[in-house]
């Protein structure tokens, strides 16, 4: 089963609106977590933010960060970490991407009571992270090896990167052993979509600087809510709707441009009163070629109120009938942007505006 669901409440977001993708039932291992990554990696190349955000100062890209939840178990278990102390150390481990290790480690020690030495064996874990390669190495790790639960975790990862090749996305997964959230209910393959500030120097490493999506292999969660305790297998991922608009609303600011709230391609406005009858000709021509297009619900609305209505949602053409406009056989064609008009024949105006429209929407 396969469930689409937008949700106003996700818990893997943080409570905030998420578009959520699920897929249930039994089936052969990692093929259905494959193509969840998949979505994951589709939905987030057709909105386009890394070329999108390359455009701001220093550039930008996403990339997806995968583990296991089996894998953290068996390392935790390998260094030394009580059982106890598994999630609250997990909690540490995981803001790896926002703090150093030394702070990392510090709040280990200090905070939670863990060995220095213990933690200087999980260090040296989960500063590692790359792709099939570093998931063959760590098979042969000698701790990691004779743990039953690292092992299945890693097969299960190489068997997912062989997928993934297939799908040609592997390129845009990486391993990362400090990825350890949701772990009261995932209890397989984890992973999370981040936006990633590109270094302005070589050598430098990428920051994350926020995750767009998450996702990972629930199989216990719906049988708590069975009464019968039924397993049902499943896995999915959540994509930060609201999250990801509220990234491309800061880069538009930090870029002086305005954030689009439609996806009309052009109003169409009057410059003279008693031209609605002009202007309902002329919207319902560029329907039927296929414009978006839209006009005030006035008979005789102000050209700057028209005007101010396209800098307000976007709108980045207006085409302005006027009496002499209608006299020669032309429209007024004006950029909302430069604010530079021209006069196009009407039988040119459609071609025109798609000319001018074909470029990527950022709508919000």
């Amino acid at each position: 089963m396969k469930k689409w669901m937008l949700s106003k409440n996700s818990s893997i977001m943080d409570k905030v609106a998420g578009l959520d993708f699920d897929i249930a039932g039994q089936f052969d291992p990692m093929i259905p977590d494959a193509e969840c990554l998949k979505i994951m990696c589709e939905i987030l190349s057709s909105l386009q933010i890394g070329n999108f955000l390359v455009k701001v100062r220093t550039g930008w890209d996403w990339a997806v960060k995968v583990n296991d939840r089996r894998i953290l178990d068996g390392m935790f278990a390998v260094c030394g970490v009580p059982d106890s102390k598994f999630r609250t150390i997990c909690s540490s481990v995981d803001k790896l991407d926002k703090v150093s290790w030394e702070e990392v480690k510090n709040e280990m020690v200090g905070e939670k009571g863990l060995a220095p030495e213990v933690a200087d064996r999980i260090g040296d874990y989960v500063q590692q992270h790359g792709g099939v390669c570093l998931v063959e190495q760590l098979l042969q790790d000698p701790k990691l090896s004779q743990n039953k639960q690292a092992v299945e975790g890693l097969g299960d990862l190489k068997l997912l990167f062989e997928y993934l090749t297939l799908f040609g996305i592997d390129d845009k997964i990486s391993f990362d052993l400090s990825l350890a959230r949701g772990l009261d209910y995932y209890t397989g393959v984890i992973y999370e979509a981040v936006l990633l500030q590109m270094p302005t120097e070589a050598g430098e490493e990428p920051l994350g600087v926020g995750s767009v999506a998450a996702g990972g292999r629930y199989d216990g969660l719906v049988g708590m809510f069975d009464p019968k305790g039924r397993k049902v297998p499943c896995v999915g991922l959540s994509i930060g709707v609201e999250r990801i608009f509220s990234i491309v609303e800061q880069r538009l600011e930090a870029l002086e441009e305005k954030v689009r709230t439609t996806e009309t391609q052009v109003l169409v406005a009057s410059a003279q009163k008693k031209l609605l009858e002009e202007r309902l000709k002329l919207v319902s021509e560029l329907w039927d070629a296929g414009i978006k297009a839209e006009l005030l619900y006035k008979k005789n609305p102000k050209l700057l109120n028209q005007l101010q209505y396209c800098e307000e949602t976007g709108i980045p053409l207006v085409a302005i009938i006027g009496e002499q406009e209608l006299k020669d056989g032309v429209i007024k064609l004006r950029s909302v942007a430069s604010r530079e008009e021209v006069d196009v024949r009407r039988e040119d105006l459609v071609e025109e505006i798609r000319r001018r429209t074909n470029q990527p929407l950022y709508v919000c």
